[in-house]
């Protein structure tokens, strides 16, 4: 038997425009809740490329990350009646850049109501909708200059390999 611990990993794109924050309102079994537009990684796919692929899916708008904003761990646990504890733990790289374009035709990706702008206040005032603890610390942490060169995360060919 494998006991090996695997975190699941996750993509976010931290998107600042004129001083607010772009995050999007979704649909969980918590509730409606408050994200960076981020999403779980997919197979084959680099951590930069993911996180390109959610933005559009979450925003229907283009994302050119410019750096990495840093990479994180959080932990979820949560227990519904009858079922067995889900406990999950997140490994997320968050990128910040540019907001491009909105594609034509794009629907925001099941679940997700809405794109909205948030002052920071605004943000720090919501925590108890927010989706992830994370969500503000990466707000935080972009706020006070945090960055790094894309380069940082590598992304070997094997992984695009059939």
């Amino acid at each position: 038997m494998d006991n090996r611990w695997s975190p699941s990993v996750t993509v976010a794109a931290v998107i600042e425009r004129a001083g607010r924050y772009l995050l999007v309102e979704e649909e969980t079994p918590e509730g409606l809740r408050l994200n960076n537009p981020a999403g779980h990684l997919e197979p084959g796919e680099s951590p930069l490329d993911g996180c390109v692929r959610e933005a559009l899916e979450e925003t229907t708008h283009r994302f050119t990350p410019t750096d990495l904003l840093g990479v994180y761990l959080s932990r979820f646990q949560r227990q519904r009646p009858g079922e067995p504890l889900q406990d999950i733990t997140y490994l997320r790289f968050a990128f910040t850049g540019e907001l491009g374009d909105q594609v034509a035709g794009r629907v925001l990706d099941a679940g997700i109501l809405r794109t909205v702008w948030l002052s920071p206040d605004e943000v720090r005032a919501s925590q108890e909708r927010h989706r992830s603890p994370l969500v503000l610390r990466c707000m935080e942490d972009h706020l006070r200059g945090q960055r790094y060169p894309l380069d940082v995360v590598y992304t070997d060919v094997s992984l695009y390999l059939a």
